[in-house]
């Protein structure tokens, strides 16, 4: 552990984290060679288990205060080279530096490490009558897996790392495959502040990640991801009764409610819909629009789309970049496909943008679809959005909960209005004239198929922890 930050340029950090035999990972944009991930084997995993095992008891006996202090001292670390890890994130992933992207990215990393660090977790006195005393209290619970996605890599990484290591855990992170450099250079940069094995990443195929999932000596995994590899987690970790924080797929359903001005309500919902290029698990993907005020939604949303600036990441004046990987293109186009031959009306984009790179899609508003179609039941993970008609609000709450997705949600327009059908929506979280904003205070998790367990705040620190009543 060192109390000296080290600010590398973003050749340097690559330098660290760059393996000659390893496996190329290329720029998202250009789909130029950026540099070659390690890909690790089960038997690096089983070491790197052990020696986080080894490290977890003298990291928890350091007690939260001295803990908090070093994540702050980590946090320090990654604003010192904030510049450097956001080239990265933004090669690889392909967001933007600029926008709510990469630069804002490696902003909340600090910012969530911090908020870890800084939330008190008291004991609870659960009864004190003069004859009976108990307290509950909540102990680190050992050695947490951490299995993140590649949409917002370091900063879901860190969502799953910081209430971890606060907590008095160790942890070994498994980054996805097509993401894995600007998490094991996040890495790197926090390692140069942590003990010795108290953070560790491994980056494997789904092998490796398979077995981190049922591996005897994992305690606790934290995965964010799709449905379908969450229930491949349930499954694994059967064998060990690894406890689980699941942040799994989302469709999410907005309402747009009569009466509300569309020009108002216009950028939120934009971004709502297309913050990273709509590759985010809570964003909104399903804006159900009253009659009414139908066609003057999709154009405010039509007059945006036209405005942003889409290309490489690099370039400062870009705020939406590619898709991230050929597979994630693939959906994309097939849905819309899908949904020209069903009858929806392109008003914006609707086709690749090769002139821009080989994975850029640009923003798609598909009018006149329901219910039933593609577009509308699949979540596209992408620059596209459907805006479904509807005449009744019943309706539309109707349409909004049909769907065994459950993550987010939002209703617009009156506040009071809103306030009456959002308790009515179910999904962990129902935004208000807003759609995916989130706070590092504020429980964050998902319902139905869109997974279990909560994040963030004092709920997050107590899903990476173990109670215990105390009696006496």
């Amino acid at each position: 552990m060192s109390d000296t930050t080290q600010v590398l340029d973003e050749t340097a950090l690559l330098a660290r984290v760059d393996t000659a035999d390893g496996r190329e990972i290329l720029d998202a944009a250009t789909r130029e060679v950026i540099g070659r991930a390690p890909v690790h084997t089960v038997v690096e995993l089983d070491s790197a288990i052990a020696r986080a095992r080894a490290a977890q008891p003298a990291w928890d006996a350091l007690g939260h205060d001295e803990r908090s202090a070093i994540l702050n001292r980590v946090a320090d670390a990654i604003e010192a080279n904030a510049e450097a890890l956001a080239r990265v994130l933004s090669r690889e992933q392909g967001k933007p530096l600029n926008g709510p992207n990469a630069r804002f990215e490696v902003g909340a990393c600090a910012g969530w490490l911090r908020a870890a660090a800084g939330t008190p977790l008291e004991p609870e006195i659960v009864i004190d009558d003069g004859e009976n005393y108990s307290e509950l209290h909540y102990k680190a619970v050992g050695v947490v897996g951490a299995i993140g996605p590649w949409n917002w890599p370091m900063m879901i990484s860190i969502w799953q790392i910081a209430p971890s290591l606060r907590m008095g855990n160790t942890v070994v992170v498994k980054p996805s495959e097509y993401t894995p450099l600007s998490v094991l250079a996040l890495l790197s940069v926090m390692n140069d502040v942590l003990p010795a094995d108290v953070l560790i990443g491994i980056s494997g195929d789904r092998e490796v990640g398979a077995r981190l999932a049922s591996h005897p000596d994992i305690d606790k995994i934290m995965f964010t991801g799709s449905t379908a590899t969450g229930r491949k987690i349930i499954e694994s970790s059967a064998g060990n009764l690894a406890r689980l924080t699941l942040e799994l797929g989302g469709n999410d359903a907005g309402i747009v409610l009569p009466g509300t001005d569309p020009a108002a309500i216009a950028e939120d919902l934009f971004w709502g819909c297309f913050i990273n290029t709509g590759q985010t698990c809570a964003a909104l993907k399903r804006l159900y629009v009253h009659d009414s005020i139908y066609e003057e939604v999709v154009d405010a949303l039509a007059r945006l789309a036209h405005q942003m600036p889409m290309g490489n990441g690099l370039d400062e004046n870009n705020v939406l970049g590619p898709l991230q990987n050929k597979q994630q293109f693939d959906v994309v186009n097939r849905l819309v496909e899908d949904a020209k031959a069903n009858g929806g009306r392109i008003v914006t984009g609707g086709a690749p943008a090769p002139g821009l790179g080989e994975l850029f899609y640009p923003i798609t508003i598909v009018a006149d679809v329901a219910d039933g179609t593609a577009i509308v039941d699949e979540e596209q993970f992408g620059p596209v959005i459907p805006v479904i008609r509807y005449a009744e609000v019943e309706d539309a709450i109707a349409s909004a909960n049909r769907l065994d997705a459950g993550l987010g949600a939002s209703v617009w327009g009156d506040r009071d209005d809103a306030r009456k059908v959002a308790p009515r929506l179910e999904s962990g979280t129902v935004w208000i004239n807003g759609h995916g904003g989130i706070h590092p205070m504020v429980p964050f998790g998902g319902v139905k198929a869109s997974g279990y367990g909560l994040e963030f705040g004092v709920a997050g620190l107590k899903s990476v922890a173990v109670p215990q009543v105390i009696t006496g």
